[in-house]
């Protein structure tokens, strides 16, 4: 892309994000709505003004690493263990309740073969957790209860989904999966979840003493851009989604987050939360947030082209309209797998449902290696799209119900 061109397109996205969000919320819409409507308006799907570039794609990505670091900054993790084993019940329920599903509609109703089938379930699987936080923060949720298990259960969701497409990625390009490479990409993002806080939590301690002494303004929010970037790439590393960094990284700047590290000898140091430094870092990155991140749900709406789809062919709307029943409800009932009361069974069956950009990721992975054709990746575009735009429209109705 030429510099001009970029320039050009950034702007373009920007402005688009911002009016269509202003809009939306004027109408008491959730503003992602706003911005997934801005990039199916300027993308390949209505004017083509923008097409889903590499350049605009990293900075999307910047976006959602950037959602995901306040999102850990935001996050209690004594609070998420006191919900116990219920995260990883609704992980474990979304994860394979879609994959059955989706399997079994493939290959039993409209007879597909079963590693097309395995694939489409597998496409089922994914939770789009930018969206769904974005979402439950539109709305003032994302302190709640239930939002706590729903970002334990997304981040789980997370990373079962990369192992997914790590094991069907393999037998895709070697025509066969081996269960110990697999067993060992997911000992290692775990492994990473576990350790790359707390190495970050020293990171952040050490930030916090130079910016008391810095000569000159700014340390702070670079050196803790320069830690969300570093963790970002040791996630890629490791076989872990990129964000998994940005998220660990937040947890180490949270204010809820301390541990004791034990020297021998009945000895320890112990790194207390620092609610003032997260104070500082919240008002110096936020700008940046607000900036970033509107880009990445516009280049999920860019991602989505509507016109691959063959409107006319009745099997893309059947085969669309039974994995778009099972894609919901694989999801829904997740939430009720769980002893919660039933509106929070509720709100966390719908914050599990979008699709987002990691259901882009399965589908496109799938139509570029020659395993969907164009009807079949036809089919998954209209669900990945309903299952991405309808959820903030659900849990708007369903919290207001509330204030009524």
């Amino acid at each position: 892309m030429e510099l001009h061109q970029f320039f050009l397109f950034l702007a373009i996205i920007l402005i688009a994000a911002r009016l269509l969000s202003e809009m939306v919320a004027r109408f008491g819409v959730p503003s992602v709505i706003g911005e997934l409507l801005a990039g199916l308006l300027i993308g390949p799907s209505l004017l083509g003004w923008v097409s889903p570039d590499t350049t605009m794609k990293l900075l999307a990505e910047i976006g959602i690493i950037l959602l995901l670091f306040e999102v850990g900054m935001d996050t209690d993790l004594s609070r998420l263990a006191r919900s116990g084993s219920k995260p990883i019940v609704v992980a474990m329920f979304g994860f394979i309740l879609p994959l059955t599903l989706g399997y079994g509609v493939s290959v039993w109703i409209f007879g597909l073969s079963e590693f097309i089938s395995l694939f489409i379930g597998g496409t089922l699987t994914a939770t789009s957790i930018g969206i769904t936080v974005r979402v439950l923060g539109d709305l003032g949720k994302r302190q709640s209860d239930e939002a706590q298990i729903v970002i334990g259960a997304a981040v789980l969701d997370d990373i079962l989904g990369v192992m997914a497409l790590a094991f069907l990625y393999q037998f895709v390009a070697e025509q066969h999966a081996s269960f110990d490479a697999l067993a060992e990409v997911g000992l290692y993002i775990m492994l990473f979840m576990t350790l790359a806080p707390l190495v970050a939590k020293l990171a952040s301690v050490m930030i916090d003493r130079l910016d008391r002494q810095a000569a000159k303004p700014g340390l702070l929010l670079t050196m803790a851009l320069s830690l969300i970037l570093l963790f970002s790439w040791l996630a890629h590393a490791v076989g872990a989604p990129e964000i998994m960094g940005g998220f660990a990284a937040g947890l180490a700047f949270s204010q809820h987050f301390g541990f004791r590290l034990w020297m021998g000898k009945g000895q320890a140091i112990e790194f207390q939360p620092s609610p003032k430094l997260a104070h500082r870092l919240e008002e110096q990155v936020r700008p940046l947030i607000h900036t970033f991140t509107p880009m990445f749900f516009v280049m999920v709406g860019v991602s989505l082209d509507l016109k691959a789809v063959n409107w006319g062919s009745a099997f893309v709307w059947e085969l669309a309209a039974l994995l778009l029943l099972v894609a919901f409800l694989g999801k829904f009932a997740a939430g009720f797998c769980i002893r919660e009361p039933r509106h929070n069974q509720m709100a966390i069956g719908l914050s599990m449902v979008p699709r987002g950009e990691v259901g882009l990721i399965f589908a496109q992975l799938g139509f570029s290696q020659g395993i969907l054709n164009g009807e079949l990746y036809a089919a998954l575009l209209i669900v990945i799209a309903l299952t991405t735009m309808s959820p903030p429209f659900l849990l708007k109705w369903f919290y207001g119900r509330e204030s009524k």
